[in-house]
């Protein structure tokens, strides 16, 4: 039981863990608030891209078709049954993450904070809320059926102990300049 909730809890989340890694490694360019301020403070800051926003949503929808095409072999290896992923879920919990993340750089920046300032809680959960609130609007079928309340509670618990480790990892590394 506890293994079959973390698999999948773990699996219906992966389209919406990979998008801000991938904006990362895709960023630069024209930040999405295009240098405005507000209340002397930028709006977004330059670490939120048009096209790191573009690149994340692409990977995350694109993992989503991979998962689907991968699942039935490693549900079978873990005797586990794992959701598959309509297109419109693949990419509301990408979409979703990335625009939960933005939604936070926009929370930092009025509470003062500066790109790469820790905001414990927020930090963690930022893309979370905002891939299953769009992957519930985008397909609230799936939705519902995917992520029951126990699985929704994994989702929660293991996302920040994942979010701290490989972002320790990440920085010990020399891959992040802070560890959060």
């Amino acid at each position: 039981m506890v293994v079959s909730l973390v698999a999948t809890a773990f699996w219906a989340m992966l389209p919406a863990y990979v998008p801000n890694n991938a904006a990362v490694l895709a960023g630069g360019g024209r930040p999405i608030d295009g240098g405005r301020t507000w209340g002397g403070r930028r709006v977004l800051g330059d670490g939120k891209t048009w096209r790191g926003t573009a690149a994340g949503t692409l990977a995350g929808t694109l993992l989503a078709v991979v998962l689907n095409a991968v699942g039935p072999a490693v549900s079978g290896a873990l005797g586990v049954s794992l959701p598959t992923f309509p297109l419109a879920a693949g990419f509301g919990l990408a979409l979703g993450a990335m625009l939960g993340d933005i939604g936070a750089s926009f929370l930092k920046r009025r509470s003062g904070r500066e790109r790469g300032a820790a905001f414990p809680g927020l930090d963690q959960l930022d893309f979370v809320v905002g891939a299953l609130v769009l992957a519930f609007v985008a397909a609230p079928g799936w939705f519902s059926a995917t992520f029951t309340l126990p699985v929704l509670a994994v989702v929660l618990v293991m996302t920040p102990v994942l979010h701290v480790v490989t972002n320790v990892g990440a920085y010990l590394l020399g891959l992040k300049n802070e560890p959060w």
